[in-house]
């Protein structure tokens, strides 16, 4: 067959699509919405690596820190910027103070000018946030008067919250979060090797929600093949051959392709607009950022059209088109399984050489990782069919409505099957990554040793604060039921060069309680700290042996290569006690507990405290806002945060949030793809229904067979979904060499979420359902 004669064939069948009158028309329309959706989708996917390569971009460009022990000098292209990042409620909040220090100053990407003092330039998502109603207490917290917006270039996402804020007198010491730089941006450094588990996520997740779309495009071209059969029966009459009549099928699937391509472009032009002014699970992106690769993108566009043709003529194999009719109806031989289990088998081959490599072994192989899971999951849709029909085979006795279900099925076996195979292959998929992620999330996630229950925020100021005016400035904040501040110095043996010297902690009895089990505590006792150990005798017990009453002592003892200490005498009580440390103590408490009376008035010069930990008053809805409002009058370039008792991976984080991102996208395409999917089997079936409603068929008789239709096939690939996610989360692993253990809870709730996508779509068909078991549906044209 001449090349020529194929594109002929293809070019009719196209044009049958076109001209077929309303009948080929709602078909093909079907089939390019149905198509189109997956071109969304997957053409959304081809501009991620663009996503990453912009965030990252403007992430390097703005970065504002040193890797130098050593600033520059002052000079007319320096300037000083310091970090003043805080938090609403929920969202992040990244803020700068900066001060140019001469004319040549760069300014900050995205800025057109520097701000004066009192003044910030903001992004327009936190200009939109300082005007709304409640947002008063973040307006107390930035006091600025707003100049400008930061443009698209110094910004990572539309609905970023940042600001730039001018300044005057920032000091540039060793421990202030001040630093002066001459440019912006991340110097080149050796990339960090990225987990090998990591790098197996994010290729299991990408390989997990494309499939899906490829099995729903896949099934999108086969729309109302049962109609187009009987119309290429006519062609039979007129003297086409069998291989011309599957080559005109062929170019109907190709033309609704084609629309679909044009279709999908449209709706990812449409949502990448959409995305550009939403925000998904905390991630934002400007519309510039979905720019899809070139090459991936004629991939799609050559690949879609291409499939459709394949898919068509591979359909068409099982179908002989007479003159007389197709010979479909008849009793079709029982399906082989032998041959459906090929490609999970070969899928597990694959994965097999990667079992136990662990993270210590190198990457793993991308090829049969990618190669595994698509097989894997392919295999779905390979048994499926089959497992439909080895069911609905023996059914038969039962209400009205389930004998209609089941003969239908009975017949049709396979059309039901490729309804449901998406939905399969997403749940399947869903349980599997599932699996992986709660297998190794103790890997990626640390216990931090604090206790969220005892402390809710600590403050870190960035300089020292005279110990006696912390807390009073805290207890009277809104929102604080306690706070508890320390202030740490050193103590040593000589004035100068002590041989023996260890750390000194003053603080009230509430705080020293904090630190140490403590018998009695009143203002003027000491204490010193001991470290149990297996022996009987303290592993400190040289420090404790310095600390004897009537000792003399130095506190902040000067060094030859410091700077000159307060060197404040100090003759240790007779009521110096030895106590032991708590396990949970909020600070390493080995050595000198001290109360404030204790000590000599020269050595008050000496004590600073750090920072403040505060507990919470949960009756207050607002304490954490009323909070950072106060540090931010106290020590602007204070750093706060809140306690947790575990600490995640930040890539492992990132990689997640990203599937729950990509998941959503994905069971969207589910839905609408299955909507689709039933208004067509729907309209297929319109003068059967009409018939049966004409002779007297009750409608919800009608009705609740087709809900018998779809929940048999949906309930048996949910079932085959569940045994082919865990044997693939399983796999996944042993892979990673973590032991295997069921979450039952959490492969139920990814059966239920595809349920209740599958539910959701059968309750939208049910309106035009009703409106086509009508009689007047038995007129034709």
């Amino acid at each position: 067959m001449s090349p020529r004669q194929w594109i002929r064939d293809l070019a009719m069948g196209a044009r049958f699509a076109v001209t077929g009158g309303r009948e080929g028309w709602v078909r093909m329309t079907l089939t390019a919405v149905g198509v189109g959706l997956g071109v969304a989708l997957l053409l959304l996917c081809t501009a991620l690596p663009n996503v990453f390569a912009a965030r990252l971009k403007v992430e390097d460009a703005r970065y504002d820190n040193t890797y130098s022990e050593k600033a520059p000098p002052k000079a007319d292209n320096t300037f000083l910027i310091a970090a003043t990042d805080t938090a609403w409620h929920d969202d992040d909040i990244r803020g700068r103070l900066v001060e140019p220090e001469g004319k040549r100053a760069p300014l900050p990407p995205g800025v057109d000018s520097f701000p004066g003092k009192g003044e910030m330039v903001v992004s327009p998502a936190l200009k939109d946030l300082l005007a709304s109603d409640d947002a008063k207490l973040l307006r107390e917290r930035l006091p600025y008067k707003i100049t400008g917006t930061i443009g698209e270039s110094g910004l990572i996402g539309s609905h970023e919250l940042a600001y730039y804020a001018g300044a005057s007198g920032l000091k540039l010491t060793d421990v202030s979060p001040v630093h002066r730089l001459t440019e912006y941006g991340k110097p080149d450094e050796t990339p960090e090797k990225t987990d090998p588990v990591l790098l197996l996520m994010v290729l299991v997740v990408f390989v997990v929600l494309l499939t899906p779309v490829a099995v729903f495009i896949a099934a999108a071209v086969r729309f109302g093949g049962e109609r187009r059969d009987r119309r290429l029966a006519a062609l039979r009459l007129v003297g086409s051959d069998s291989h011309m009549t599957r080559r005109f099928a062929a170019g109907e699937a190709l033309a609704g392709a084609l629309l679909g391509l044009v279709i999908g472009t449209a709706f990812f032009l449409l949502g990448r607009q959409t995305l550009g002014s939403t925000e998904l699970l905390g991630v934002s992106v400007w519309p510039s950022y979905l720019d899809p690769s070139p090459a991936l993108a004629a991939l799609v566009a050559v690949a879609i059209p291409v499939a459709a043709v394949l898919v068509t003529l591979l359909a068409m194999r099982g179908v002989v088109v007479e003159p007389l009719g197709v010979v479909r109806a008849a009793k079709q031989r029982r399906r082989r399984l032998w041959w459906r289990l090929m490609p999970p088998l070969a899928g597990l081959a694959m994965l097999y050489p990667l079992i136990g490599k662990g993270r210590k072994n190198g990457d793993f192989n991308q090829y049969l990782v990618i190669g595994g899971v698509l097989l894997l999951l392919i295999g779905i849709t390979a048994l499926l069919p089959w497992v439909v029909e080895a069911v609905v085979v023996p059914l038969g006795k039962g209400a009205l409505s389930w004998q209609l279900a089941v003969r239908r099925l009975q017949l049709s076996s396979g059309t039901a099957a490729r309804m449901v195979n998406g939905i399969a292959v997403a749940v399947a998929g869903a349980i599997a990554l599932q699996m992986l992620f709660t297998g190794t999330q103790s890997q990626y996630t640390k216990a931090t040793g604090k206790d969220p229950s005892r402390v809710q925020m600590q403050v870190d100021f960035s300089e020292r604060k005279p110990l006696s005016g912390v807390e009073r400035d805290f207890t009277g904040t809104k929102g604080v039921r306690a706070a508890v501040a320390l202030a740490t110095s050193e103590y040593g043996d000589a004035r100068r060069d002590p041989e023996n010297s260890n750390g000194l902690t003053v603080g009230s009895c509430t705080a020293l309680r904090e630190l140490a089990t403590l018998p009695s505590c009143k203002d003027g006792d000491v204490f010193v700290t001991r470290t149990r150990s297996h022996y009987t005798t303290p592993s400190n017990a040289d420090e404790i042996a310095i600390v004897k009453p009537g000792r003399q002592l130095y506190i902040d003892p000067s060094y030859d290569d410091a700077e000159r200490g307060i060197e404040a005498p100090w003759t240790v009580p007779a009521n110096v006690r030895v106590v032991d440390a708590r396990k949970d103590s909020l600070q390493d408490a080995n050595g000198l507990l001290v109360t404030p009376a204790a000590l000599p008035a020269k050595a008050a010069s000496a004590l600073f405290s750090d920072g403040v930990y505060l507990r919470l008053d949960p009756s207050v809805p607002d304490s954490r806002e009323y909070i950072r409002n106060a540090v931010a009058r106290i020590d602007p370039l204070a750093s706060t945060y809140g306690w947790s008792a575990t600490q995640e991976d930040v890539k492992y984080t990132s990689i997640r949030t990203g599937l729950f991102v990509g998941s959503f996208f994905v069971l969207a395409l589910i839905g609408a793809s299955l909507l689709v999917s039933q208004l067509e089997q729907l309209r297929e079936r319109r003068k059967l229904l009409s018939a049966l409603v004409a002779f007297g068929t009750q409608r919800r008789t009608l009705s609740l067979s087709v809900l018998w239709q779809t929940a048999l096939p949906v309930g048996l690939g949910l079932v085959l979904a569940t045994t082919v996610g865990v044997t693939l989360g399983s796999v996944l692993l042993k892979m990673t060499r973590t032991p295997v253990a069921m979450d039952w809870a959490s492969v139920l709730t990814m059966t239920g979420v595809g349920a209740a996508v599958v539910g959701v779509v059968t309750l939208l068909s049910l309106p035009p359902l009703l409106r086509m078991m009508r009689p007047e549906g038995l007129r034709t044209e």
